[in-house]
């Protein structure tokens, strides 16, 4: 299941921008998990791209607002390494090492993207400009789990991500080994299922660490 904490207020811009910023998961001991989520936040467009948060561009820093800016600029925080139309739900998943996701709200504006007056809802996959980052291997975080990456048992007998060098605060139980199509195909050291979200091998096979 998801657990979800603010990251802040939303402050009154004239684009809403909804900031993911993933990386807990939950899930049952040898049953496949769910995504983790975190969330909110807000933005406004800049002009510095054809595309509001496009490929390439650059968010800024921030745990209220985020807008886009030059990615050689004192403020640049996080590069887009994908976006998409829509939400995350029936779009393409971002790619395995994003570190976090930006929710971009359908709006009217005469600040768009191409001069029609709207923003179109979608979503933008984004990746830190420095290190550390949470959608590595091993890093605790991410909207993604992936092979490499950690997690711990709760007392109710759920697991949850964790940075697998304990820096999460949490010591890590199991490391994801493998991907797969089909649970059949763990190896036999396999002592939980975690769904991965991808489309061509979605089982996660952990061992006990």
């Amino acid at each position: 299941m998801r657990e979800r904490r603010s990251v802040g207020a939303a402050r009154a811009l004239p684009v809403l921008l909804a900031a993911l910023l993933t990386g807990c998961q939950e899930v049952a001991p040898r049953q496949e998990g769910e995504l983790g989520e975190r969330a909110a936040a807000t933005s406004t467009p800049s002009g510095y791209g054809a595309v509001f948060l496009g490929v390439d561009e650059c968010s800024s820093f921030g745990t209220t607002s985020f807008t886009e800016v030059p990615c050689d600029g004192e403020r640049a925080a996080a590069r887009v390494v994908a976006r998409y139309d829509g939400t995350v739900g029936d779009g393409p998943a971002c790619p395995a090492t994003t570190d976090f996701v930006l929710h971009i709200s359908e709006q009217s504006t005469a600040s768009d993207e191409d001069g029609d007056g709207a923003i179109p809802r979608g979503y933008a996959c984004m990746r830190g400009l420095v290190p550390p980052h949470p959608g590595d291997p091993g890093g605790g975080g991410g909207p993604r789990t992936i092979v490499g990456d950690c997690v711990y048992g709760l007392a109710d007998g759920r697991v949850r991500e964790t940075a697998c060098d304990g820096g999460g605060g949490h010591t890590p139980e199991y490391r994801v080994t493998k991907a797969v199509d089909t649970r059949a195909k763990c190896p036999v050291s396999t002592a939980l299922y975690v769904e991965l979200g991808n489309a061509e091998k979605p089982v996660g096979c952990a061992t006990r660490l």
